[in-house]
């Protein structure tokens, strides 16, 4: 097969190249499946809060942010919470929930990055390798055939390409998902300030009693 025969044409470092490829595809695909997992309508959950609140639903609020996946329905969760709770600071409880979601949200990413940037060292390094081979198959035999020293090259060209094709789409997931990862975070900034900007008029009509 193709794929077997440029695997023993590139020598060890596309064994290298190749376990860095799956381990890209997977954090990849499980970011991926992870914020589809927690998307969600934040507006939409927000308008259903507030119509729950209004009317001092708040086992009712609990219970629907539990059931409303995602760090943004966490994050109102915590600051009802320290509401009823008659917290004078619900922000610093917002703050203290998101210290436990954002890392959630940037775990394993920059793994992704880390190999889009390395992988073409790897390929470099192979190059390297591939160009000593050539000379030591050229200092080696008094008869060159084109043969041997295509092999060779060979070897350099390969751990290249492959390091190439592997690094730029990971390099281009990693960018994919930090944009995810903040345009998820900006949802949770927006939620964040409305709840707590919800609660700060409530208390002031009702004269800052704590509920």
């Amino acid at each position: 097969m193709l794929y077997l025969k440029l695997l023993n044409d590139g020598g060890p470092i596309m064994w290298v190249i190749l376990a860095g490829s799956l381990i890209a595809l997977f954090v990849f695909l499980e970011k991926v499946f992870q914020f589809h997992r927690e998307e969600i309508n934040v507006r939409e959950l927000l308008r259903g809060l507030f119509n729950v609140l209004k009317r001092d639903g708040f086992v009712e609020a609990i219970t629907l942010c539990d059931n409303t996946p995602g760090p943004a329905a966490r994050l109102l969760g915590a600051a009802i919470l320290a509401y009823e709770r008659g917290d004078e600071d619900i922000r610093q409880a917002v703050d203290d929930a998101a210290l436990e979601e954002i890392p959630k949200l940037e775990r394993h990413i920059n793994l992704l990055g880390t190999l889009g940037f390395i992988l073409p060292l790897v390929g470099f390094l192979g190059t390297v390798l591939g160009m000593m081979k050539t000379f030591q198959v050229v200092g080696a035999s008094d008869y060159l055939s084109t043969a041997d020293i295509a092999g060779a090259v060979n070897m350099a060209l390969i751990t290249t390409a492959a390091a190439l094709v592997v690094a730029i789409p990971a390099y281009l997931g990693y960018n994919y998902l930090i944009a995810r990862v903040n345009s998820i975070t900006l949802d949770m900034e927006k939620a964040s300030l409305e709840i707590i900007a919800f609660f700060e008029r409530r208390r002031a009509e009702t004269g800052g009693e704590e509920q």
